[in-house]
C-alpha cells in the first residue's frame, strides 16, 4: 500500500486500544515484575502486540504509571493521555518491529510513542514502519 495507506493503518492501530474495557487488576494481569526496576508487559495487553514490552522504573515513577493506567481505567479511557504502558504496547504492536518496545527510565506519557520510548524496525519488512512518533515531532 501507499504511504497514505500506511499512515491511517497505524493510527487505527495506535488508537485501537485507547477505550478501556478491562478493570485496573484485570489490566495488571499483563504486566509481570521482573525485578523491583524491570517489568515486563506481556502479549495481549493491547491488541496485535507482536513483541512484548519492557519498562525500567524506580519506585516514584512505579506509582505515577500506575496512577495514569488506574485513572485510564476509572474513566474508560476518555480524556488525558493514553498511559505509558499502553503507549509502550502500542508500539509494540506496529509493523516491522523487532525485539521489544522499550520504556526507559524516564518513561512518561506522549503522543503517540512514551516518552522515553524505544523500538527497532526490520526495514527489510516491506510493512515496516518509520514514524515521526519515535523521535518527537512537536
Amino acid at each position: 500500500p501507499g504511504i497514505a495507506t500506511r499512515i491511517i493503518i497505524i493510527i487505527g492501530t495506535m488508537s485501537s486500544s485507547a477505550h478501556a474495557s478491562r478493570s485496573l487488576q484485570q489490566e495488571l494481569e499483563f504486566i509481570e515484575e521482573i525485578t523491583p526496576t524491570k517489568y515486563k508487559i506481556n502479549m495481549g495487553f493491547v491488541p496485535n502486540m507482536r513483541v512484548p514490552g519492557y519498562f525500567y522504573i524506580n519506585s516514584h515513577l512505579r506509582s505515577l504509571m500506575w496512577d495514569e493506567l488506574e485513572q485510564f481505567t476509572q474513566t474508560g479511557g476518555v480524556g488525558g493521555f493514553l498511559p505509558s504502558m499502553k503507549q509502550i504496547a502500542n508500539v509494540a504492536a506496529l509493523p516491522g518491529i523487532v525485539g521489544a518496545s522499550v520504556g526507559l527510565p524516564d518513561v512518561h506519557s506522549g503522543y503517540g510513542f512514551a516518552i522515553g520510548n524505544v523500538g527497532a524496525f526490520d526495514m527489510s519488512d516491506p510493512n515496516a514502519i518509520v514514524s515521526p512518533g519515535g523521535v518527537g515531532f512537536d
